[in-house]
């Protein structure tokens, strides 16, 4: 079996939102061993959306379902649709896994810009009309820089968990196992989480 992380590397360069701070990590000596603390956001890096997040009620990250998070997902390449993805690039593409991550032109950026790729509301009602358990995507967000809110209320409140900055720069579009686990922080809207893709390799 062969095992990706598709896990943006987590650090102070790591690029981030407008308005959210940086992660600072200060290593320290402390005679016998060393140690480390962090100072970040909830949605740092690579990380995994709560329905509390958008909905102000329901699941924290540490009470959502974890079989959300684990077992068959779909990987689909949307990078011809630019920025805006709709119902028409997913519809007819889906397959039967429950668990879905977008892979569109963001991967490799390093910097924030305002036209990240997204996807809009009928996309959004496509993927939880059909139950979908987990959207992931590559960009900063499943929503569009400026918006109200509905694609992350419609996707949260139809039992679908967010995962947002992935890394799917060297990932093909295909049928994986997925696991994406977020930190257990009690009572908090989102997590950074480590999340890694599993695949038989070829002849065994």
């Amino acid at each position: 079996m062969k095992i990706i992380d598709i896990t943006r590397p987590l650090s102070s360069s790591t690029v981030s939102f407008p308005g959210d701070p940086p992660p600072q990590f200060i290593q320290r000596d402390a005679g016998l061993y060393q140690i480390s603390d962090l100072r970040m956001n909830s949605h740092s890096g690579t990380h995994i959306d709560a329905p509390v997040h958008y909905l102000k009620k329901g699941d924290t990250i540490d009470t959502i379902p974890l079989d959300n998070l684990i077992g068959p997902c779909r990987v689909l390449d949307v990078t011809f649709a630019g920025n805006t993805i709709t119902a028409t690039h997913l519809r007819g593409r889906l397959g039967n896994e429950k668990r879905i991550l977008l892979k569109t032109t963001f991967s490799k950026e390093t910097r924030f810009r305002e036209d990240f790729p997204h996807i809009t509301k009928d996309a959004a009602k496509l993927l939880s009309e059909r139950g979908t358990l987990c959207l992931g995507i590559d960009s900063f967000s499943i929503e569009a820089f400026v918006c109200d809110g509905s694609v992350h209320r419609e996707l949260l409140g139809n039992g679908c968990i967010i995962v947002e900055l992935l890394d799917l720069s060297s990932i093909d579009e295909g049928e994986y196992e997925m696991a994406a686990l977020p930190l257990r922080l009690t009572g908090l809207d989102g997590a950074p989480a480590r999340v890694v893709l599993m695949r038989k390799e070829f002849g065994e």
